[in-house]
């Protein structure tokens, strides 16, 4: 009997890879970039299964390329990339891997936090080029971060790992999302809930942690940069578009908010035209899950969710669950 065959749009670490190269035959893009839609097309006819990465779009027509596709599962927590409802429409299984990059995540975020408020990367940048002439009282003052004001927008995971570390740093936590967390929740964490705009009004820095979705577009734009204070500082490890990045530029620039750290970007790995200019932003090649322990256990995630369905069972990390719910009946 032949093996299930799976294609991989972009090489990932290799402990996913020997799991689906035990019972699948794999065929992997070698090529250090993103395929275009013609080439994912191109090459996902006779395959059975596919892993694709959050920079790859997959549309119905994509998914029309291979009418026997029986899942896909993306390497990523995040599946904006795909268009979940044609999956859905068309019965394939959408799988993700949840859960295990959270701290990582989070641990990056801090640390974009720390960098801006402290001007780590002007300092370094400043030292390298020999400007550092010895101690002096002014040089490159930055901002506190202990016994400030957090202001998390989003609770999930994520959030809420943010808000551990902002516990460790004793810091007033404010929050605002849709879904308020259990009471035992907000009490263990400290945390206060407050409207969006009482948030971005009374913050030192504004983190945000909420998934990529229609209401959550542009949610950071120009009215809401003239809110936060003029100190303040904006976080974005979540995903790119959630803040209008031409907005943030112009904020920036007239010193509308006193910095912000990104790792992800509207138009990836486009920038927004002078971001890169400017001293008072911390930009990161979207690199927040980047450690190889976590990278190597998505990458298993990733596998696992795939040879779940090509092997008839339910994947722990289901997408679509309608889909599997249709299955069964």
């Amino acid at each position: 009997m032949s093996k299930p065959k799976v294609f991989v749009t972009q090489n990932i670490p290799q402990a996913g890879l020997d799991l689906l190269m035990k019972e699948c035959e794999v065929f992997v893009n070698k090529e250090d970039r993103v395929l275009s839609k013609g080439e994912i097309i191109e090459r996902l006819k006779g395959m059975d299964g596919m892993v694709c990465l959050l920079t790859d779009a997959i549309d119905g027509e994509i998914m029309d390329a291979e009418p026997n596709l029986k899942v896909i599962s993306n390497y990523a927590v995040g599946f904006n990339n795909i268009d979940v409802d044609a999956a859905t429409e068309r019965g394939i299984p959408v799988t993700n891997t949840p859960g295990v990059l959270t701290e990582t995540t989070a641990d990056f975020a801090w640390a974009l936090l720390m960098a801006i408020a402290r001007r780590v990367v002007e300092a370094d940048k400043f030292t390298r080029e020999g400007k550092f002439k010895g101690w002096r009282p002014q040089l490159l003052l930055g901002s506190d971060v202990y016994g400030k004001t957090i202001g998390i927008v989003g609770m999930g995971r994520i959030g809420q790992a943010m808000a551990r570390r902002a516990r460790g740093f004793d810091m007033n936590i404010l929050y605002y999302d849709e879904y308020r967390p259990d009471p035992e929740v907000e009490k263990e964490l400290g945390l206060t809930y407050v409207p969006f705009d009482e948030l971005l009004q009374k913050a030192d820095y504004v983190s945000i942690h909420v998934p990529l979705m229609e209401s959550t577009h542009h949610l950071i734009g120009e009215r809401e940069l003239k809110l936060m204070k003029k100190t303040a500082y904006l976080i974005n490890s979540a995903r790119g578009p959630i803040v209008d990045e031409k907005a943030l530029v112009k904020a920036l620039q007239e010193k509308e908010i006193a910095g912000a750290g990104l790792d992800v970007f509207e138009d990836e790995p486009e920038l927004a035209p002078g971001l890169a200019e400017l001293d008072n932003v911390v930009l990161a090649p979207h690199i927040a899950s980047a450690t190889i322990e976590t990278r190597s256990k998505m990458a298993t995630m990733a596998a696992e969710g795939c040879l779940s369905v090509l092997k008839g069972e339910r994947p722990v990390n289901l997408v679509n669950e309608e889909v599997w719910d249709k299955r069964r009946k």
